[in-house]
């Protein structure tokens, strides 16, 4: 039985999410600020972790890539359409706002793609969703009944498009079609702020009428 676990990192509070297995095996997604807390989470409940994967390349969402990384030897994955997002602050956004830090980590060792894919014990499904960034991607657990999705879709609300790269149109899209697809009662995990279910936001989110 697959377990979730939420941790809003950084001055944006961006969720950085722990899926983890009865064994203690698990995967790290968007590490986003707070590299050495991400550690001492997994250290803390005996973690093994196999990989990090990144919804998407925002700077707030990678922030403690290579920190976690190179501290448990693992392999980072993303969606080909960011590869470069991860290396460049221009592109992936920490260049546009002073004080903040500029973000810039190594390549990732794998691309994703829409499909099934499965990391050791882990099998689940990418679904392509992008809008709010053109390599956005959301991580759909079936059997546990619960998805990751960035900063596609929020409780109540929806991702920013006026971001570089954003496109409403094609967000909405991708909402309608590979999100509010999923079961209504699937647990829906954003990037930001609390959970919500595709049914609940059917009814309640202002953005989707």
């Amino acid at each position: 039985m697959l377990k979730i676990r939420t941790y809003p990192l950084g001055p944006i509070q961006t969720n950085c999410y722990i899926v983890k297995d009865s064994e203690g095996q698990c995967l790290v997604v968007d590490p986003g600020e707070e590299g050495s807390r991400i550690i001492q989470k997994i250290e803390n409940m005996n973690g093994k972790p196999l990989a990090i994967l990144l919804t998407h390349a925002h700077f707030d969402h990678i922030g403690a890539v290579d920190e976690v990384r190179d501290h448990f030897s693992i392999p980072v994955y993303i969606h080909r359409e960011e590869q470069y997002w991860l290396m460049n602050p221009d592109l992936n956004g920490s260049s546009r706002y002073p004080g903040l830090p500029l973000v810039s980590n190594k390549a990732a060792d794998h691309f994703l793609q829409e499909g099934q894919i499965t990391i050791g014990p882990f099998q689940f499904e990418i679904r392509h969703t992008p809008g709010h960034s053109p390599g956005s991607v959301s991580f759909i657990f079936k059997d546990a009944q619960f998805a990751i999705v960035g900063d596609t879709l929020f409780k109540q609300s929806i991702g920013r498009t006026d971001l570089p790269n954003g496109d409403t149109n094609m967000l909405l899209n991708s909402i309608q079609g590979k999100l509010l697809s999923l079961p209504d009662d699937c647990k829906v995990y954003p990037g930001h702020g609390p959970s919500t279910t595709p049914g609940a936001e059917k009814v309640s989110n202002p953005f989707l009428k």
